[in-house]
């Protein structure tokens, strides 16, 4: 193995004998958010707030670490849950750039007969059963994205890039995720900083009233902010047990919008046509319209969780029937 080292963060040795290069980026002290509900922040809390600044970090490394496809490589991202999300918003994100052919899977649902030049895993645990699996059965070469250095995720990919400054202690992942992500787009051409900055935005001042009164929540995305889309809803899921959905925007008049009423909201991070909110508006749903960068745009959403699951008395640190990591027997 050779390590490549940022900051003094250590590597480990691989155990498979494989050759691989780690990028190991350290932990910064846990930013404490503006936000705070009911009191003491929580770790989600905190996680939430530091996410601007992780995401300059993420993206500066974005031209420096090695394994990121190429151009012109036909690419798989595979992750689950959060991490698929990331997974679809990257692909779509790195075809629209015209880079290459980029699919993303869930991990057990990988076609192992179709032929990739590079798999990027993303795993902020990096102890996914399924992504462990699929990683030890293929021979492509494979770049794994993870929080911490040394495990079965990291060193079973040729190349492994470990963002330790994004680690998190929550189960309900948001800033690994997002910092993911940013470097991902960094990579393919966005602008990171713009988004950054849109994110301090978000994160300032109070959240509106209305975002809390609403029994059903819709996130309408298109282009690659269709995983963010699904990320958004799942979030409020996860740590809110609010009732939400997600679809691709020109998707949702085909059915889905029949359930649409005065008490939903229907957040559109993106659309192919502007008359989608018209016909929304139609049924009586309240819209909004993303105004920020669509990352910025969830870290409303995160914040709309936490304020949820407090009038909710939940704890978003420790949501029900679920835990940092799947690993199965």
């Amino acid at each position: 193995m050779r390590l490549v080292s940022f900051g003094v963060a250590s590597g480990h040795e691989m155990a498979s004998g494989r050759t691989c290069t780690h990028v190991i980026v350290p932990a910064l002290p846990r930013a404490r958010t503006r936000t705070s509900v009911g009191g003491m922040a929580s770790e989600t809390e905190r996680e939430i707030g530091s996410q601007p600044g992780a995401w300059r970090r993420a993206a500066a490394l974005a031209s420096e670490v090695q394994g990121l496809p190429a151009p012109r490589e036909r690419v798989a991202v595979i992750g689950c849950g959060t991490s698929w999300f990331m997974a679809q918003a990257y692909a779509s994100a790195r075809e629209e750039a015209g880079l290459g052919e980029t699919d993303a899977f869930t991990a057990t649902e990988f076609p192992t007969t179709r032929r990739y030049d590079r798999i990027v895993a993303i795993s902020r645990s990096g102890t996914t059963t399924e992504v462990v699996r699929l990683l030890d059965e293929t021979d492509t070469p494979a770049t794994a994205i993870t929080a911490v250095a040394g495990t079965p995720v990291a060193t079973a990919a040729a190349h492994a890039i470990v963002l330790g400054f994004a680690d998190e202690r929550s189960v309900v992942q948001t800033r690994f995720a997002t910092s993911a992500l940013a470097m991902l787009r960094a990579h393919v051409g966005h602008d990171i900083e713009g988004a950054s900055r849109d994110a301090e935005t978000a994160l300032a001042g109070a959240l509106p009233d209305d975002l809390t009164a609403f029994e059903h929540i819709v996130f309408l995305g298109h282009g690659w902010t269709v995983g963010v889309s699904s990320e958004a809803a799942l979030k409020l899921r996860e740590a809110a047990q609010v009732h939400t959905e997600s679809y691709p925007a020109m998707e949702y008049r085909h059915g889905p919008i029949a359930v649409a009423g005065s008490s939903s909201l229907v957040w559109i991070l993106g659309s192919a046509d502007a008359g989608v909110a018209g016909d929304v508006r139609a049924t009586g749903a309240t819209v909004r319209i993303a105004q920020l960068d669509p990352m910025a745009e969830l870290v409303l959403v995160h914040r709309l969780a936490l304020t949820l699951a407090a009038l909710r008395g939940l704890d978003p640190d420790h949501p029900r029937h679920l835990t940092r990591s799947v690993v199965l027997a």
